[in-house]
């Protein structure tokens, strides 16, 4: 069975995708798959069993991506397309079967396992290797506890204050999990860098994991955490697919934080009173930080 799976250009879309991956290579355990993505994404799929192929595409002017994509797609018969990115490349392929996505009710991981009429949905997940583990291990060894925090975003109006996460970590630190010691995280580039410098200044003894991992490399770091909390970004989104409990942090966002709230085991949104993240007070996500460490069962999403 050959599939088609047109994913994200974003990393946190991509990830809530793969439970839905997970749901097809454990049904059909022979399939052979081929992803579709943006560059940024591709990672997110480095280790996912199955994999025959990945093609990474870009925006271009014109929509000619799709067209670059039909290219490398139309000369296979592919017994099922899956595409949510909503588009017509679907259409124009040769398939026994076709799944183009459209709006249905729900939390976006639902929304994907509806498409395909997949009862109940499954979670998103993550796929790492031996060698990722090991690496996560050097970096992150026994005798914790750790804390992820994930002080980056797309965009800077997602940013909680780097002193709000500081004092957060401390506060936990002190209580919940004492002893605790802070790992930062971010992708490369001096514009991750750039976001994640003042949380690492105001923790001077903090672990600096930014820049240095891939996807999978990062989500076994996480794995180690006791609790990862960060904006409404790819990495938290990565750190509730891991199984970590994970506390989202939620402003500018929240029109849209009961469909895009971390899909996980322990996940929820600490959503600010307002909507900007300065309306996010650091007793509010003391809060959802405490309740969910408080208890081993799955939270209730808003």
């Amino acid at each position: 069975m050959r599939i088609l799976f047109v994913s994200s250009n974003r990393i946190g879309d991509a990830v809530i995708t793969c439970g839905v991956l997970d749901h097809l290579i454990r049904t059909h355990p022979e399939c052979r798959i081929t992803i579709a993505c943006g560059p940024a994404a591709v990672e997110v799929f480095a280790r996912m069993p199955n994999r025959e192929r990945t093609i990474s595409f870009e925006k271009r002017r014109w929509d000619l991506h799709w067209l670059a994509l039909w290219r490398q797609t139309a000369f296979t018969f592919w017994d099922l397309v899956v595409d949510i990115r909503g588009s017509a490349l679907g259409y124009f392929l040769p398939a026994r079967r076709r799944v183009i996505r459209r709006r249905l009710p729900g939390r976006m991981y639902e929304q994907y396992a509806g498409m395909l009429g997949i009862s109940p949905p499954p979670l998103p997940v993550v796929w790492t290797a031996a060698a990722d583990r090991a690496r996560a291990a050097e970096l992150l060894p026994e005798g914790g506890p750790y804390i992820g925090l994930g002080a980056t975003a797309n965009w800077t109006g997602k940013i909680w204050p780097a002193e709000r996460f500081a004092a957060l970590f401390h506060r936990l630190a002190a209580t919940a999990l004492p002893g605790a010691r802070a790992v930062v995280l971010a992708g490369p580039g001096d514009r991750e860098r750039g976001m994640a410098q003042p949380l690492l200044d105001a923790l001077p003894g903090a672990i600096d994991l930014c820049g240095r991992l891939t996807i999978p490399e990062a989500a076994a770091c996480i794995q180690r955490c006791a609790l990862y909390v960060g904006n409404d970004s790819g990495l938290t989104h990565l750190a509730a697919a891991a199984g970590t409990p994970t506390v989202g942090l939620c402003g500018t966002t929240s029109d849209r934080a009961e469909e895009m709230v971390p899909a996980g085991r322990r996940a929820v949104w600490a959503l600010a009173q307002g909507s900007t993240m300065e309306a996010l007070g650091v007793d509010e996500a003391e809060a959802a930080c405490l309740a969910l460490l408080a208890t081993d069962a799955p939270p209730i999403a808003p």
